[in-house]
């Protein structure tokens, strides 16, 4: 009987029903487009700032970064230390793998360098000769991993936003190597040329734009920096991009001092994807090795995600009170409209609660068919606003769908309990005698 009620008002009274439709409606639409927005901008907003830095670095237990300081590498540690590169496979099979997208592993050094302008004029003069910095590294190479097949990384992945004039070298390759932008331009060199390192007699395939801090070296690759320096088999330092959850107070607290957790603590950080948890498990499986988070970007991409999340909150906060005010509005006109009604159920027996349930459950069957609509279509507006803004569209977050039914009942029933006390003061022989 309650349902055909329900159903009976809802057909007689459109006008109400169709603007606390439209009510919910606009509500729910904005928060599934926002909170679709927010929750697939957090992966793209660190792929982004991944573009410009990796956010772990590995290095030799013991070991400090090289510092650059006008195109002069100083090391720290005289004896300095190197990683395996039969090992590297590693970083890609700890507990985190699928949050593992790209590294790269480094091995840099000082070589002397002779301009040879072809392959004819193999000599050089001892005047031309000068002391250059290289960097070998991977660029695409497919990397046997337990469990997965075809995967392949380096810094083509590891730095997508580097761009090249010519080609990129192949892995492995020990006759051709890419030049930094600036270093191309200090030494008027070109695509095409030829130099010689330390004896070897290479071409310059490529010049690579967007290096940074790599912008006055000359690229090789891993296995021809191993040759050059006599270290075969060996890098020194390996850079890894994972996608990772923003930091709270337990990945602080870890980051200060992990030792400090307790047991329950521990494990809960150990299984959230943080960087330093992630840096952690590298540590486990790599030996010798020392994993540190690059907190200038995970930091960043926190305060990011966290600023948009809060602003997500502020929006979902604000249409909840504005849509619970117009909902309450449209009821107290719709209990004024139906005021015999009320008094009539009043007098057959029916207590205030009663009759507030068959008001709730009127709206809330509308508002949950409202925030069926909201989702759909605010889907849709997420995917316009991310491609007009961002450049690309966003995965569909399904977890919007049951929060939007959940916020829409919620803006319905508060909405009701505003009007609740018209109904409790509503006398029935006023109401029947036309009072």
């Amino acid at each position: 009987m309650l349902w055909a009620m329900i159903k009976n008002s809802i057909f007689k009274n459109k006008i109400q029903k169709s603007l606390a439709f439209l009510t919910c409606f606009l509500a729910t639409l904005l928060l599934c487009a926002m909170l679709n927005i927010t929750l697939g901008i957090g992966n793209e907003v660190g792929k982004q700032l991944r573009s410009y830095g990796s956010n772990i670095i590995i290095l030799p237990k013991g070991s400090n970064l090289a510092i650059e300081v006008g195109g002069e590498l100083y090391e720290p540690l005289k004896n300095k230390s190197y990683l395996n590169e039969s090992e590297i496979h590693k970083i890609k099979e700890i507990f985190w793998r699928n949050n593992i997208t790209a590294f790269a592993p480094f091995l840099e050094g000082k070589v002397m360098m002779k301009p040879t302008k072809s392959p004819q004029n193999s000599h050089a003069n001892n005047e031309f000769s000068q002391e250059v910095l290289i960097l070998g590294t991977y660029f695409d190479k497919s990397i046997e991993i337990a469990d997965e097949e075809g995967f392949s990384t380096g810094i083509k992945t590891l730095y997508p936003l580097l761009k090249i004039d010519g080609a990129w070298i192949k892995d492995d390759d020990t006759e051709s190597v890419m030049l930094g932008d600036e270093f191309a331009r200090q030494n008027a060199l070109k695509i095409g040329d030829f130099i010689s390192l330390n004896g070897n007699k290479v071409q310059i395939l490529g010049i690579l734009h967007n290096a940074g801090k790599n912008a006055n070296k000359i690229i090789t690759s891993l296995n021809l920096a191993q040759i050059l320096l006599n270290k075969q088999g060996l890098f020194a330092r390996a850079e890894v991009s994972a996608l990772t959850i923003p930091e709270d107070d337990l990945s602080l607290k870890a980051r200060r001092d992990t030792s400090a957790l307790n047991q329950v603590e521990f494990d809960k950080w150990y299984c959230s994807a943080y960087v330093n948890s992630i840096a952690y498990q590298i540590e486990e499986d790599l030996k010798g090795a020392t994993a540190k988070p690059q907190t200038a970007i995970s930091d960043a991409e926190s305060l990011i995600i966290n600023k948009i999340q809060a602003l997500m909150a502020l929006t979902a906060l604000i249409c909840l009170v504005v849509s619970s005010i117009a909902i309450a509005s449209l009821m107290s006109s719709e209990i004024h409209a139906r005021k015999k009604e009320i008094g009539l159920l009043k007098v057959l027996g029916a207590n205030a609660f009663q009759i507030y349930v068959i008001f709730a459950g009127e709206n809330l069957l509308v508002a949950l068919l409202a925030a069926l609509c909201g989702f759909a279509f605010g889907v849709g507006l997420s995917q316009i606003i991310a491609l007009s803004i961002f450049g690309y569209t966003v995965a569909t977050a399904f977890i919007a769908l049951p929060l939007a039914l959940v916020f829409a009942a919620f803006a319905a029933l508060l909405g009701c309990l505003f009007a609740l006390k018209n109904i409790v003061h509503l006398l029935p022989v006023q109401v029947l005698y036309g009072k």
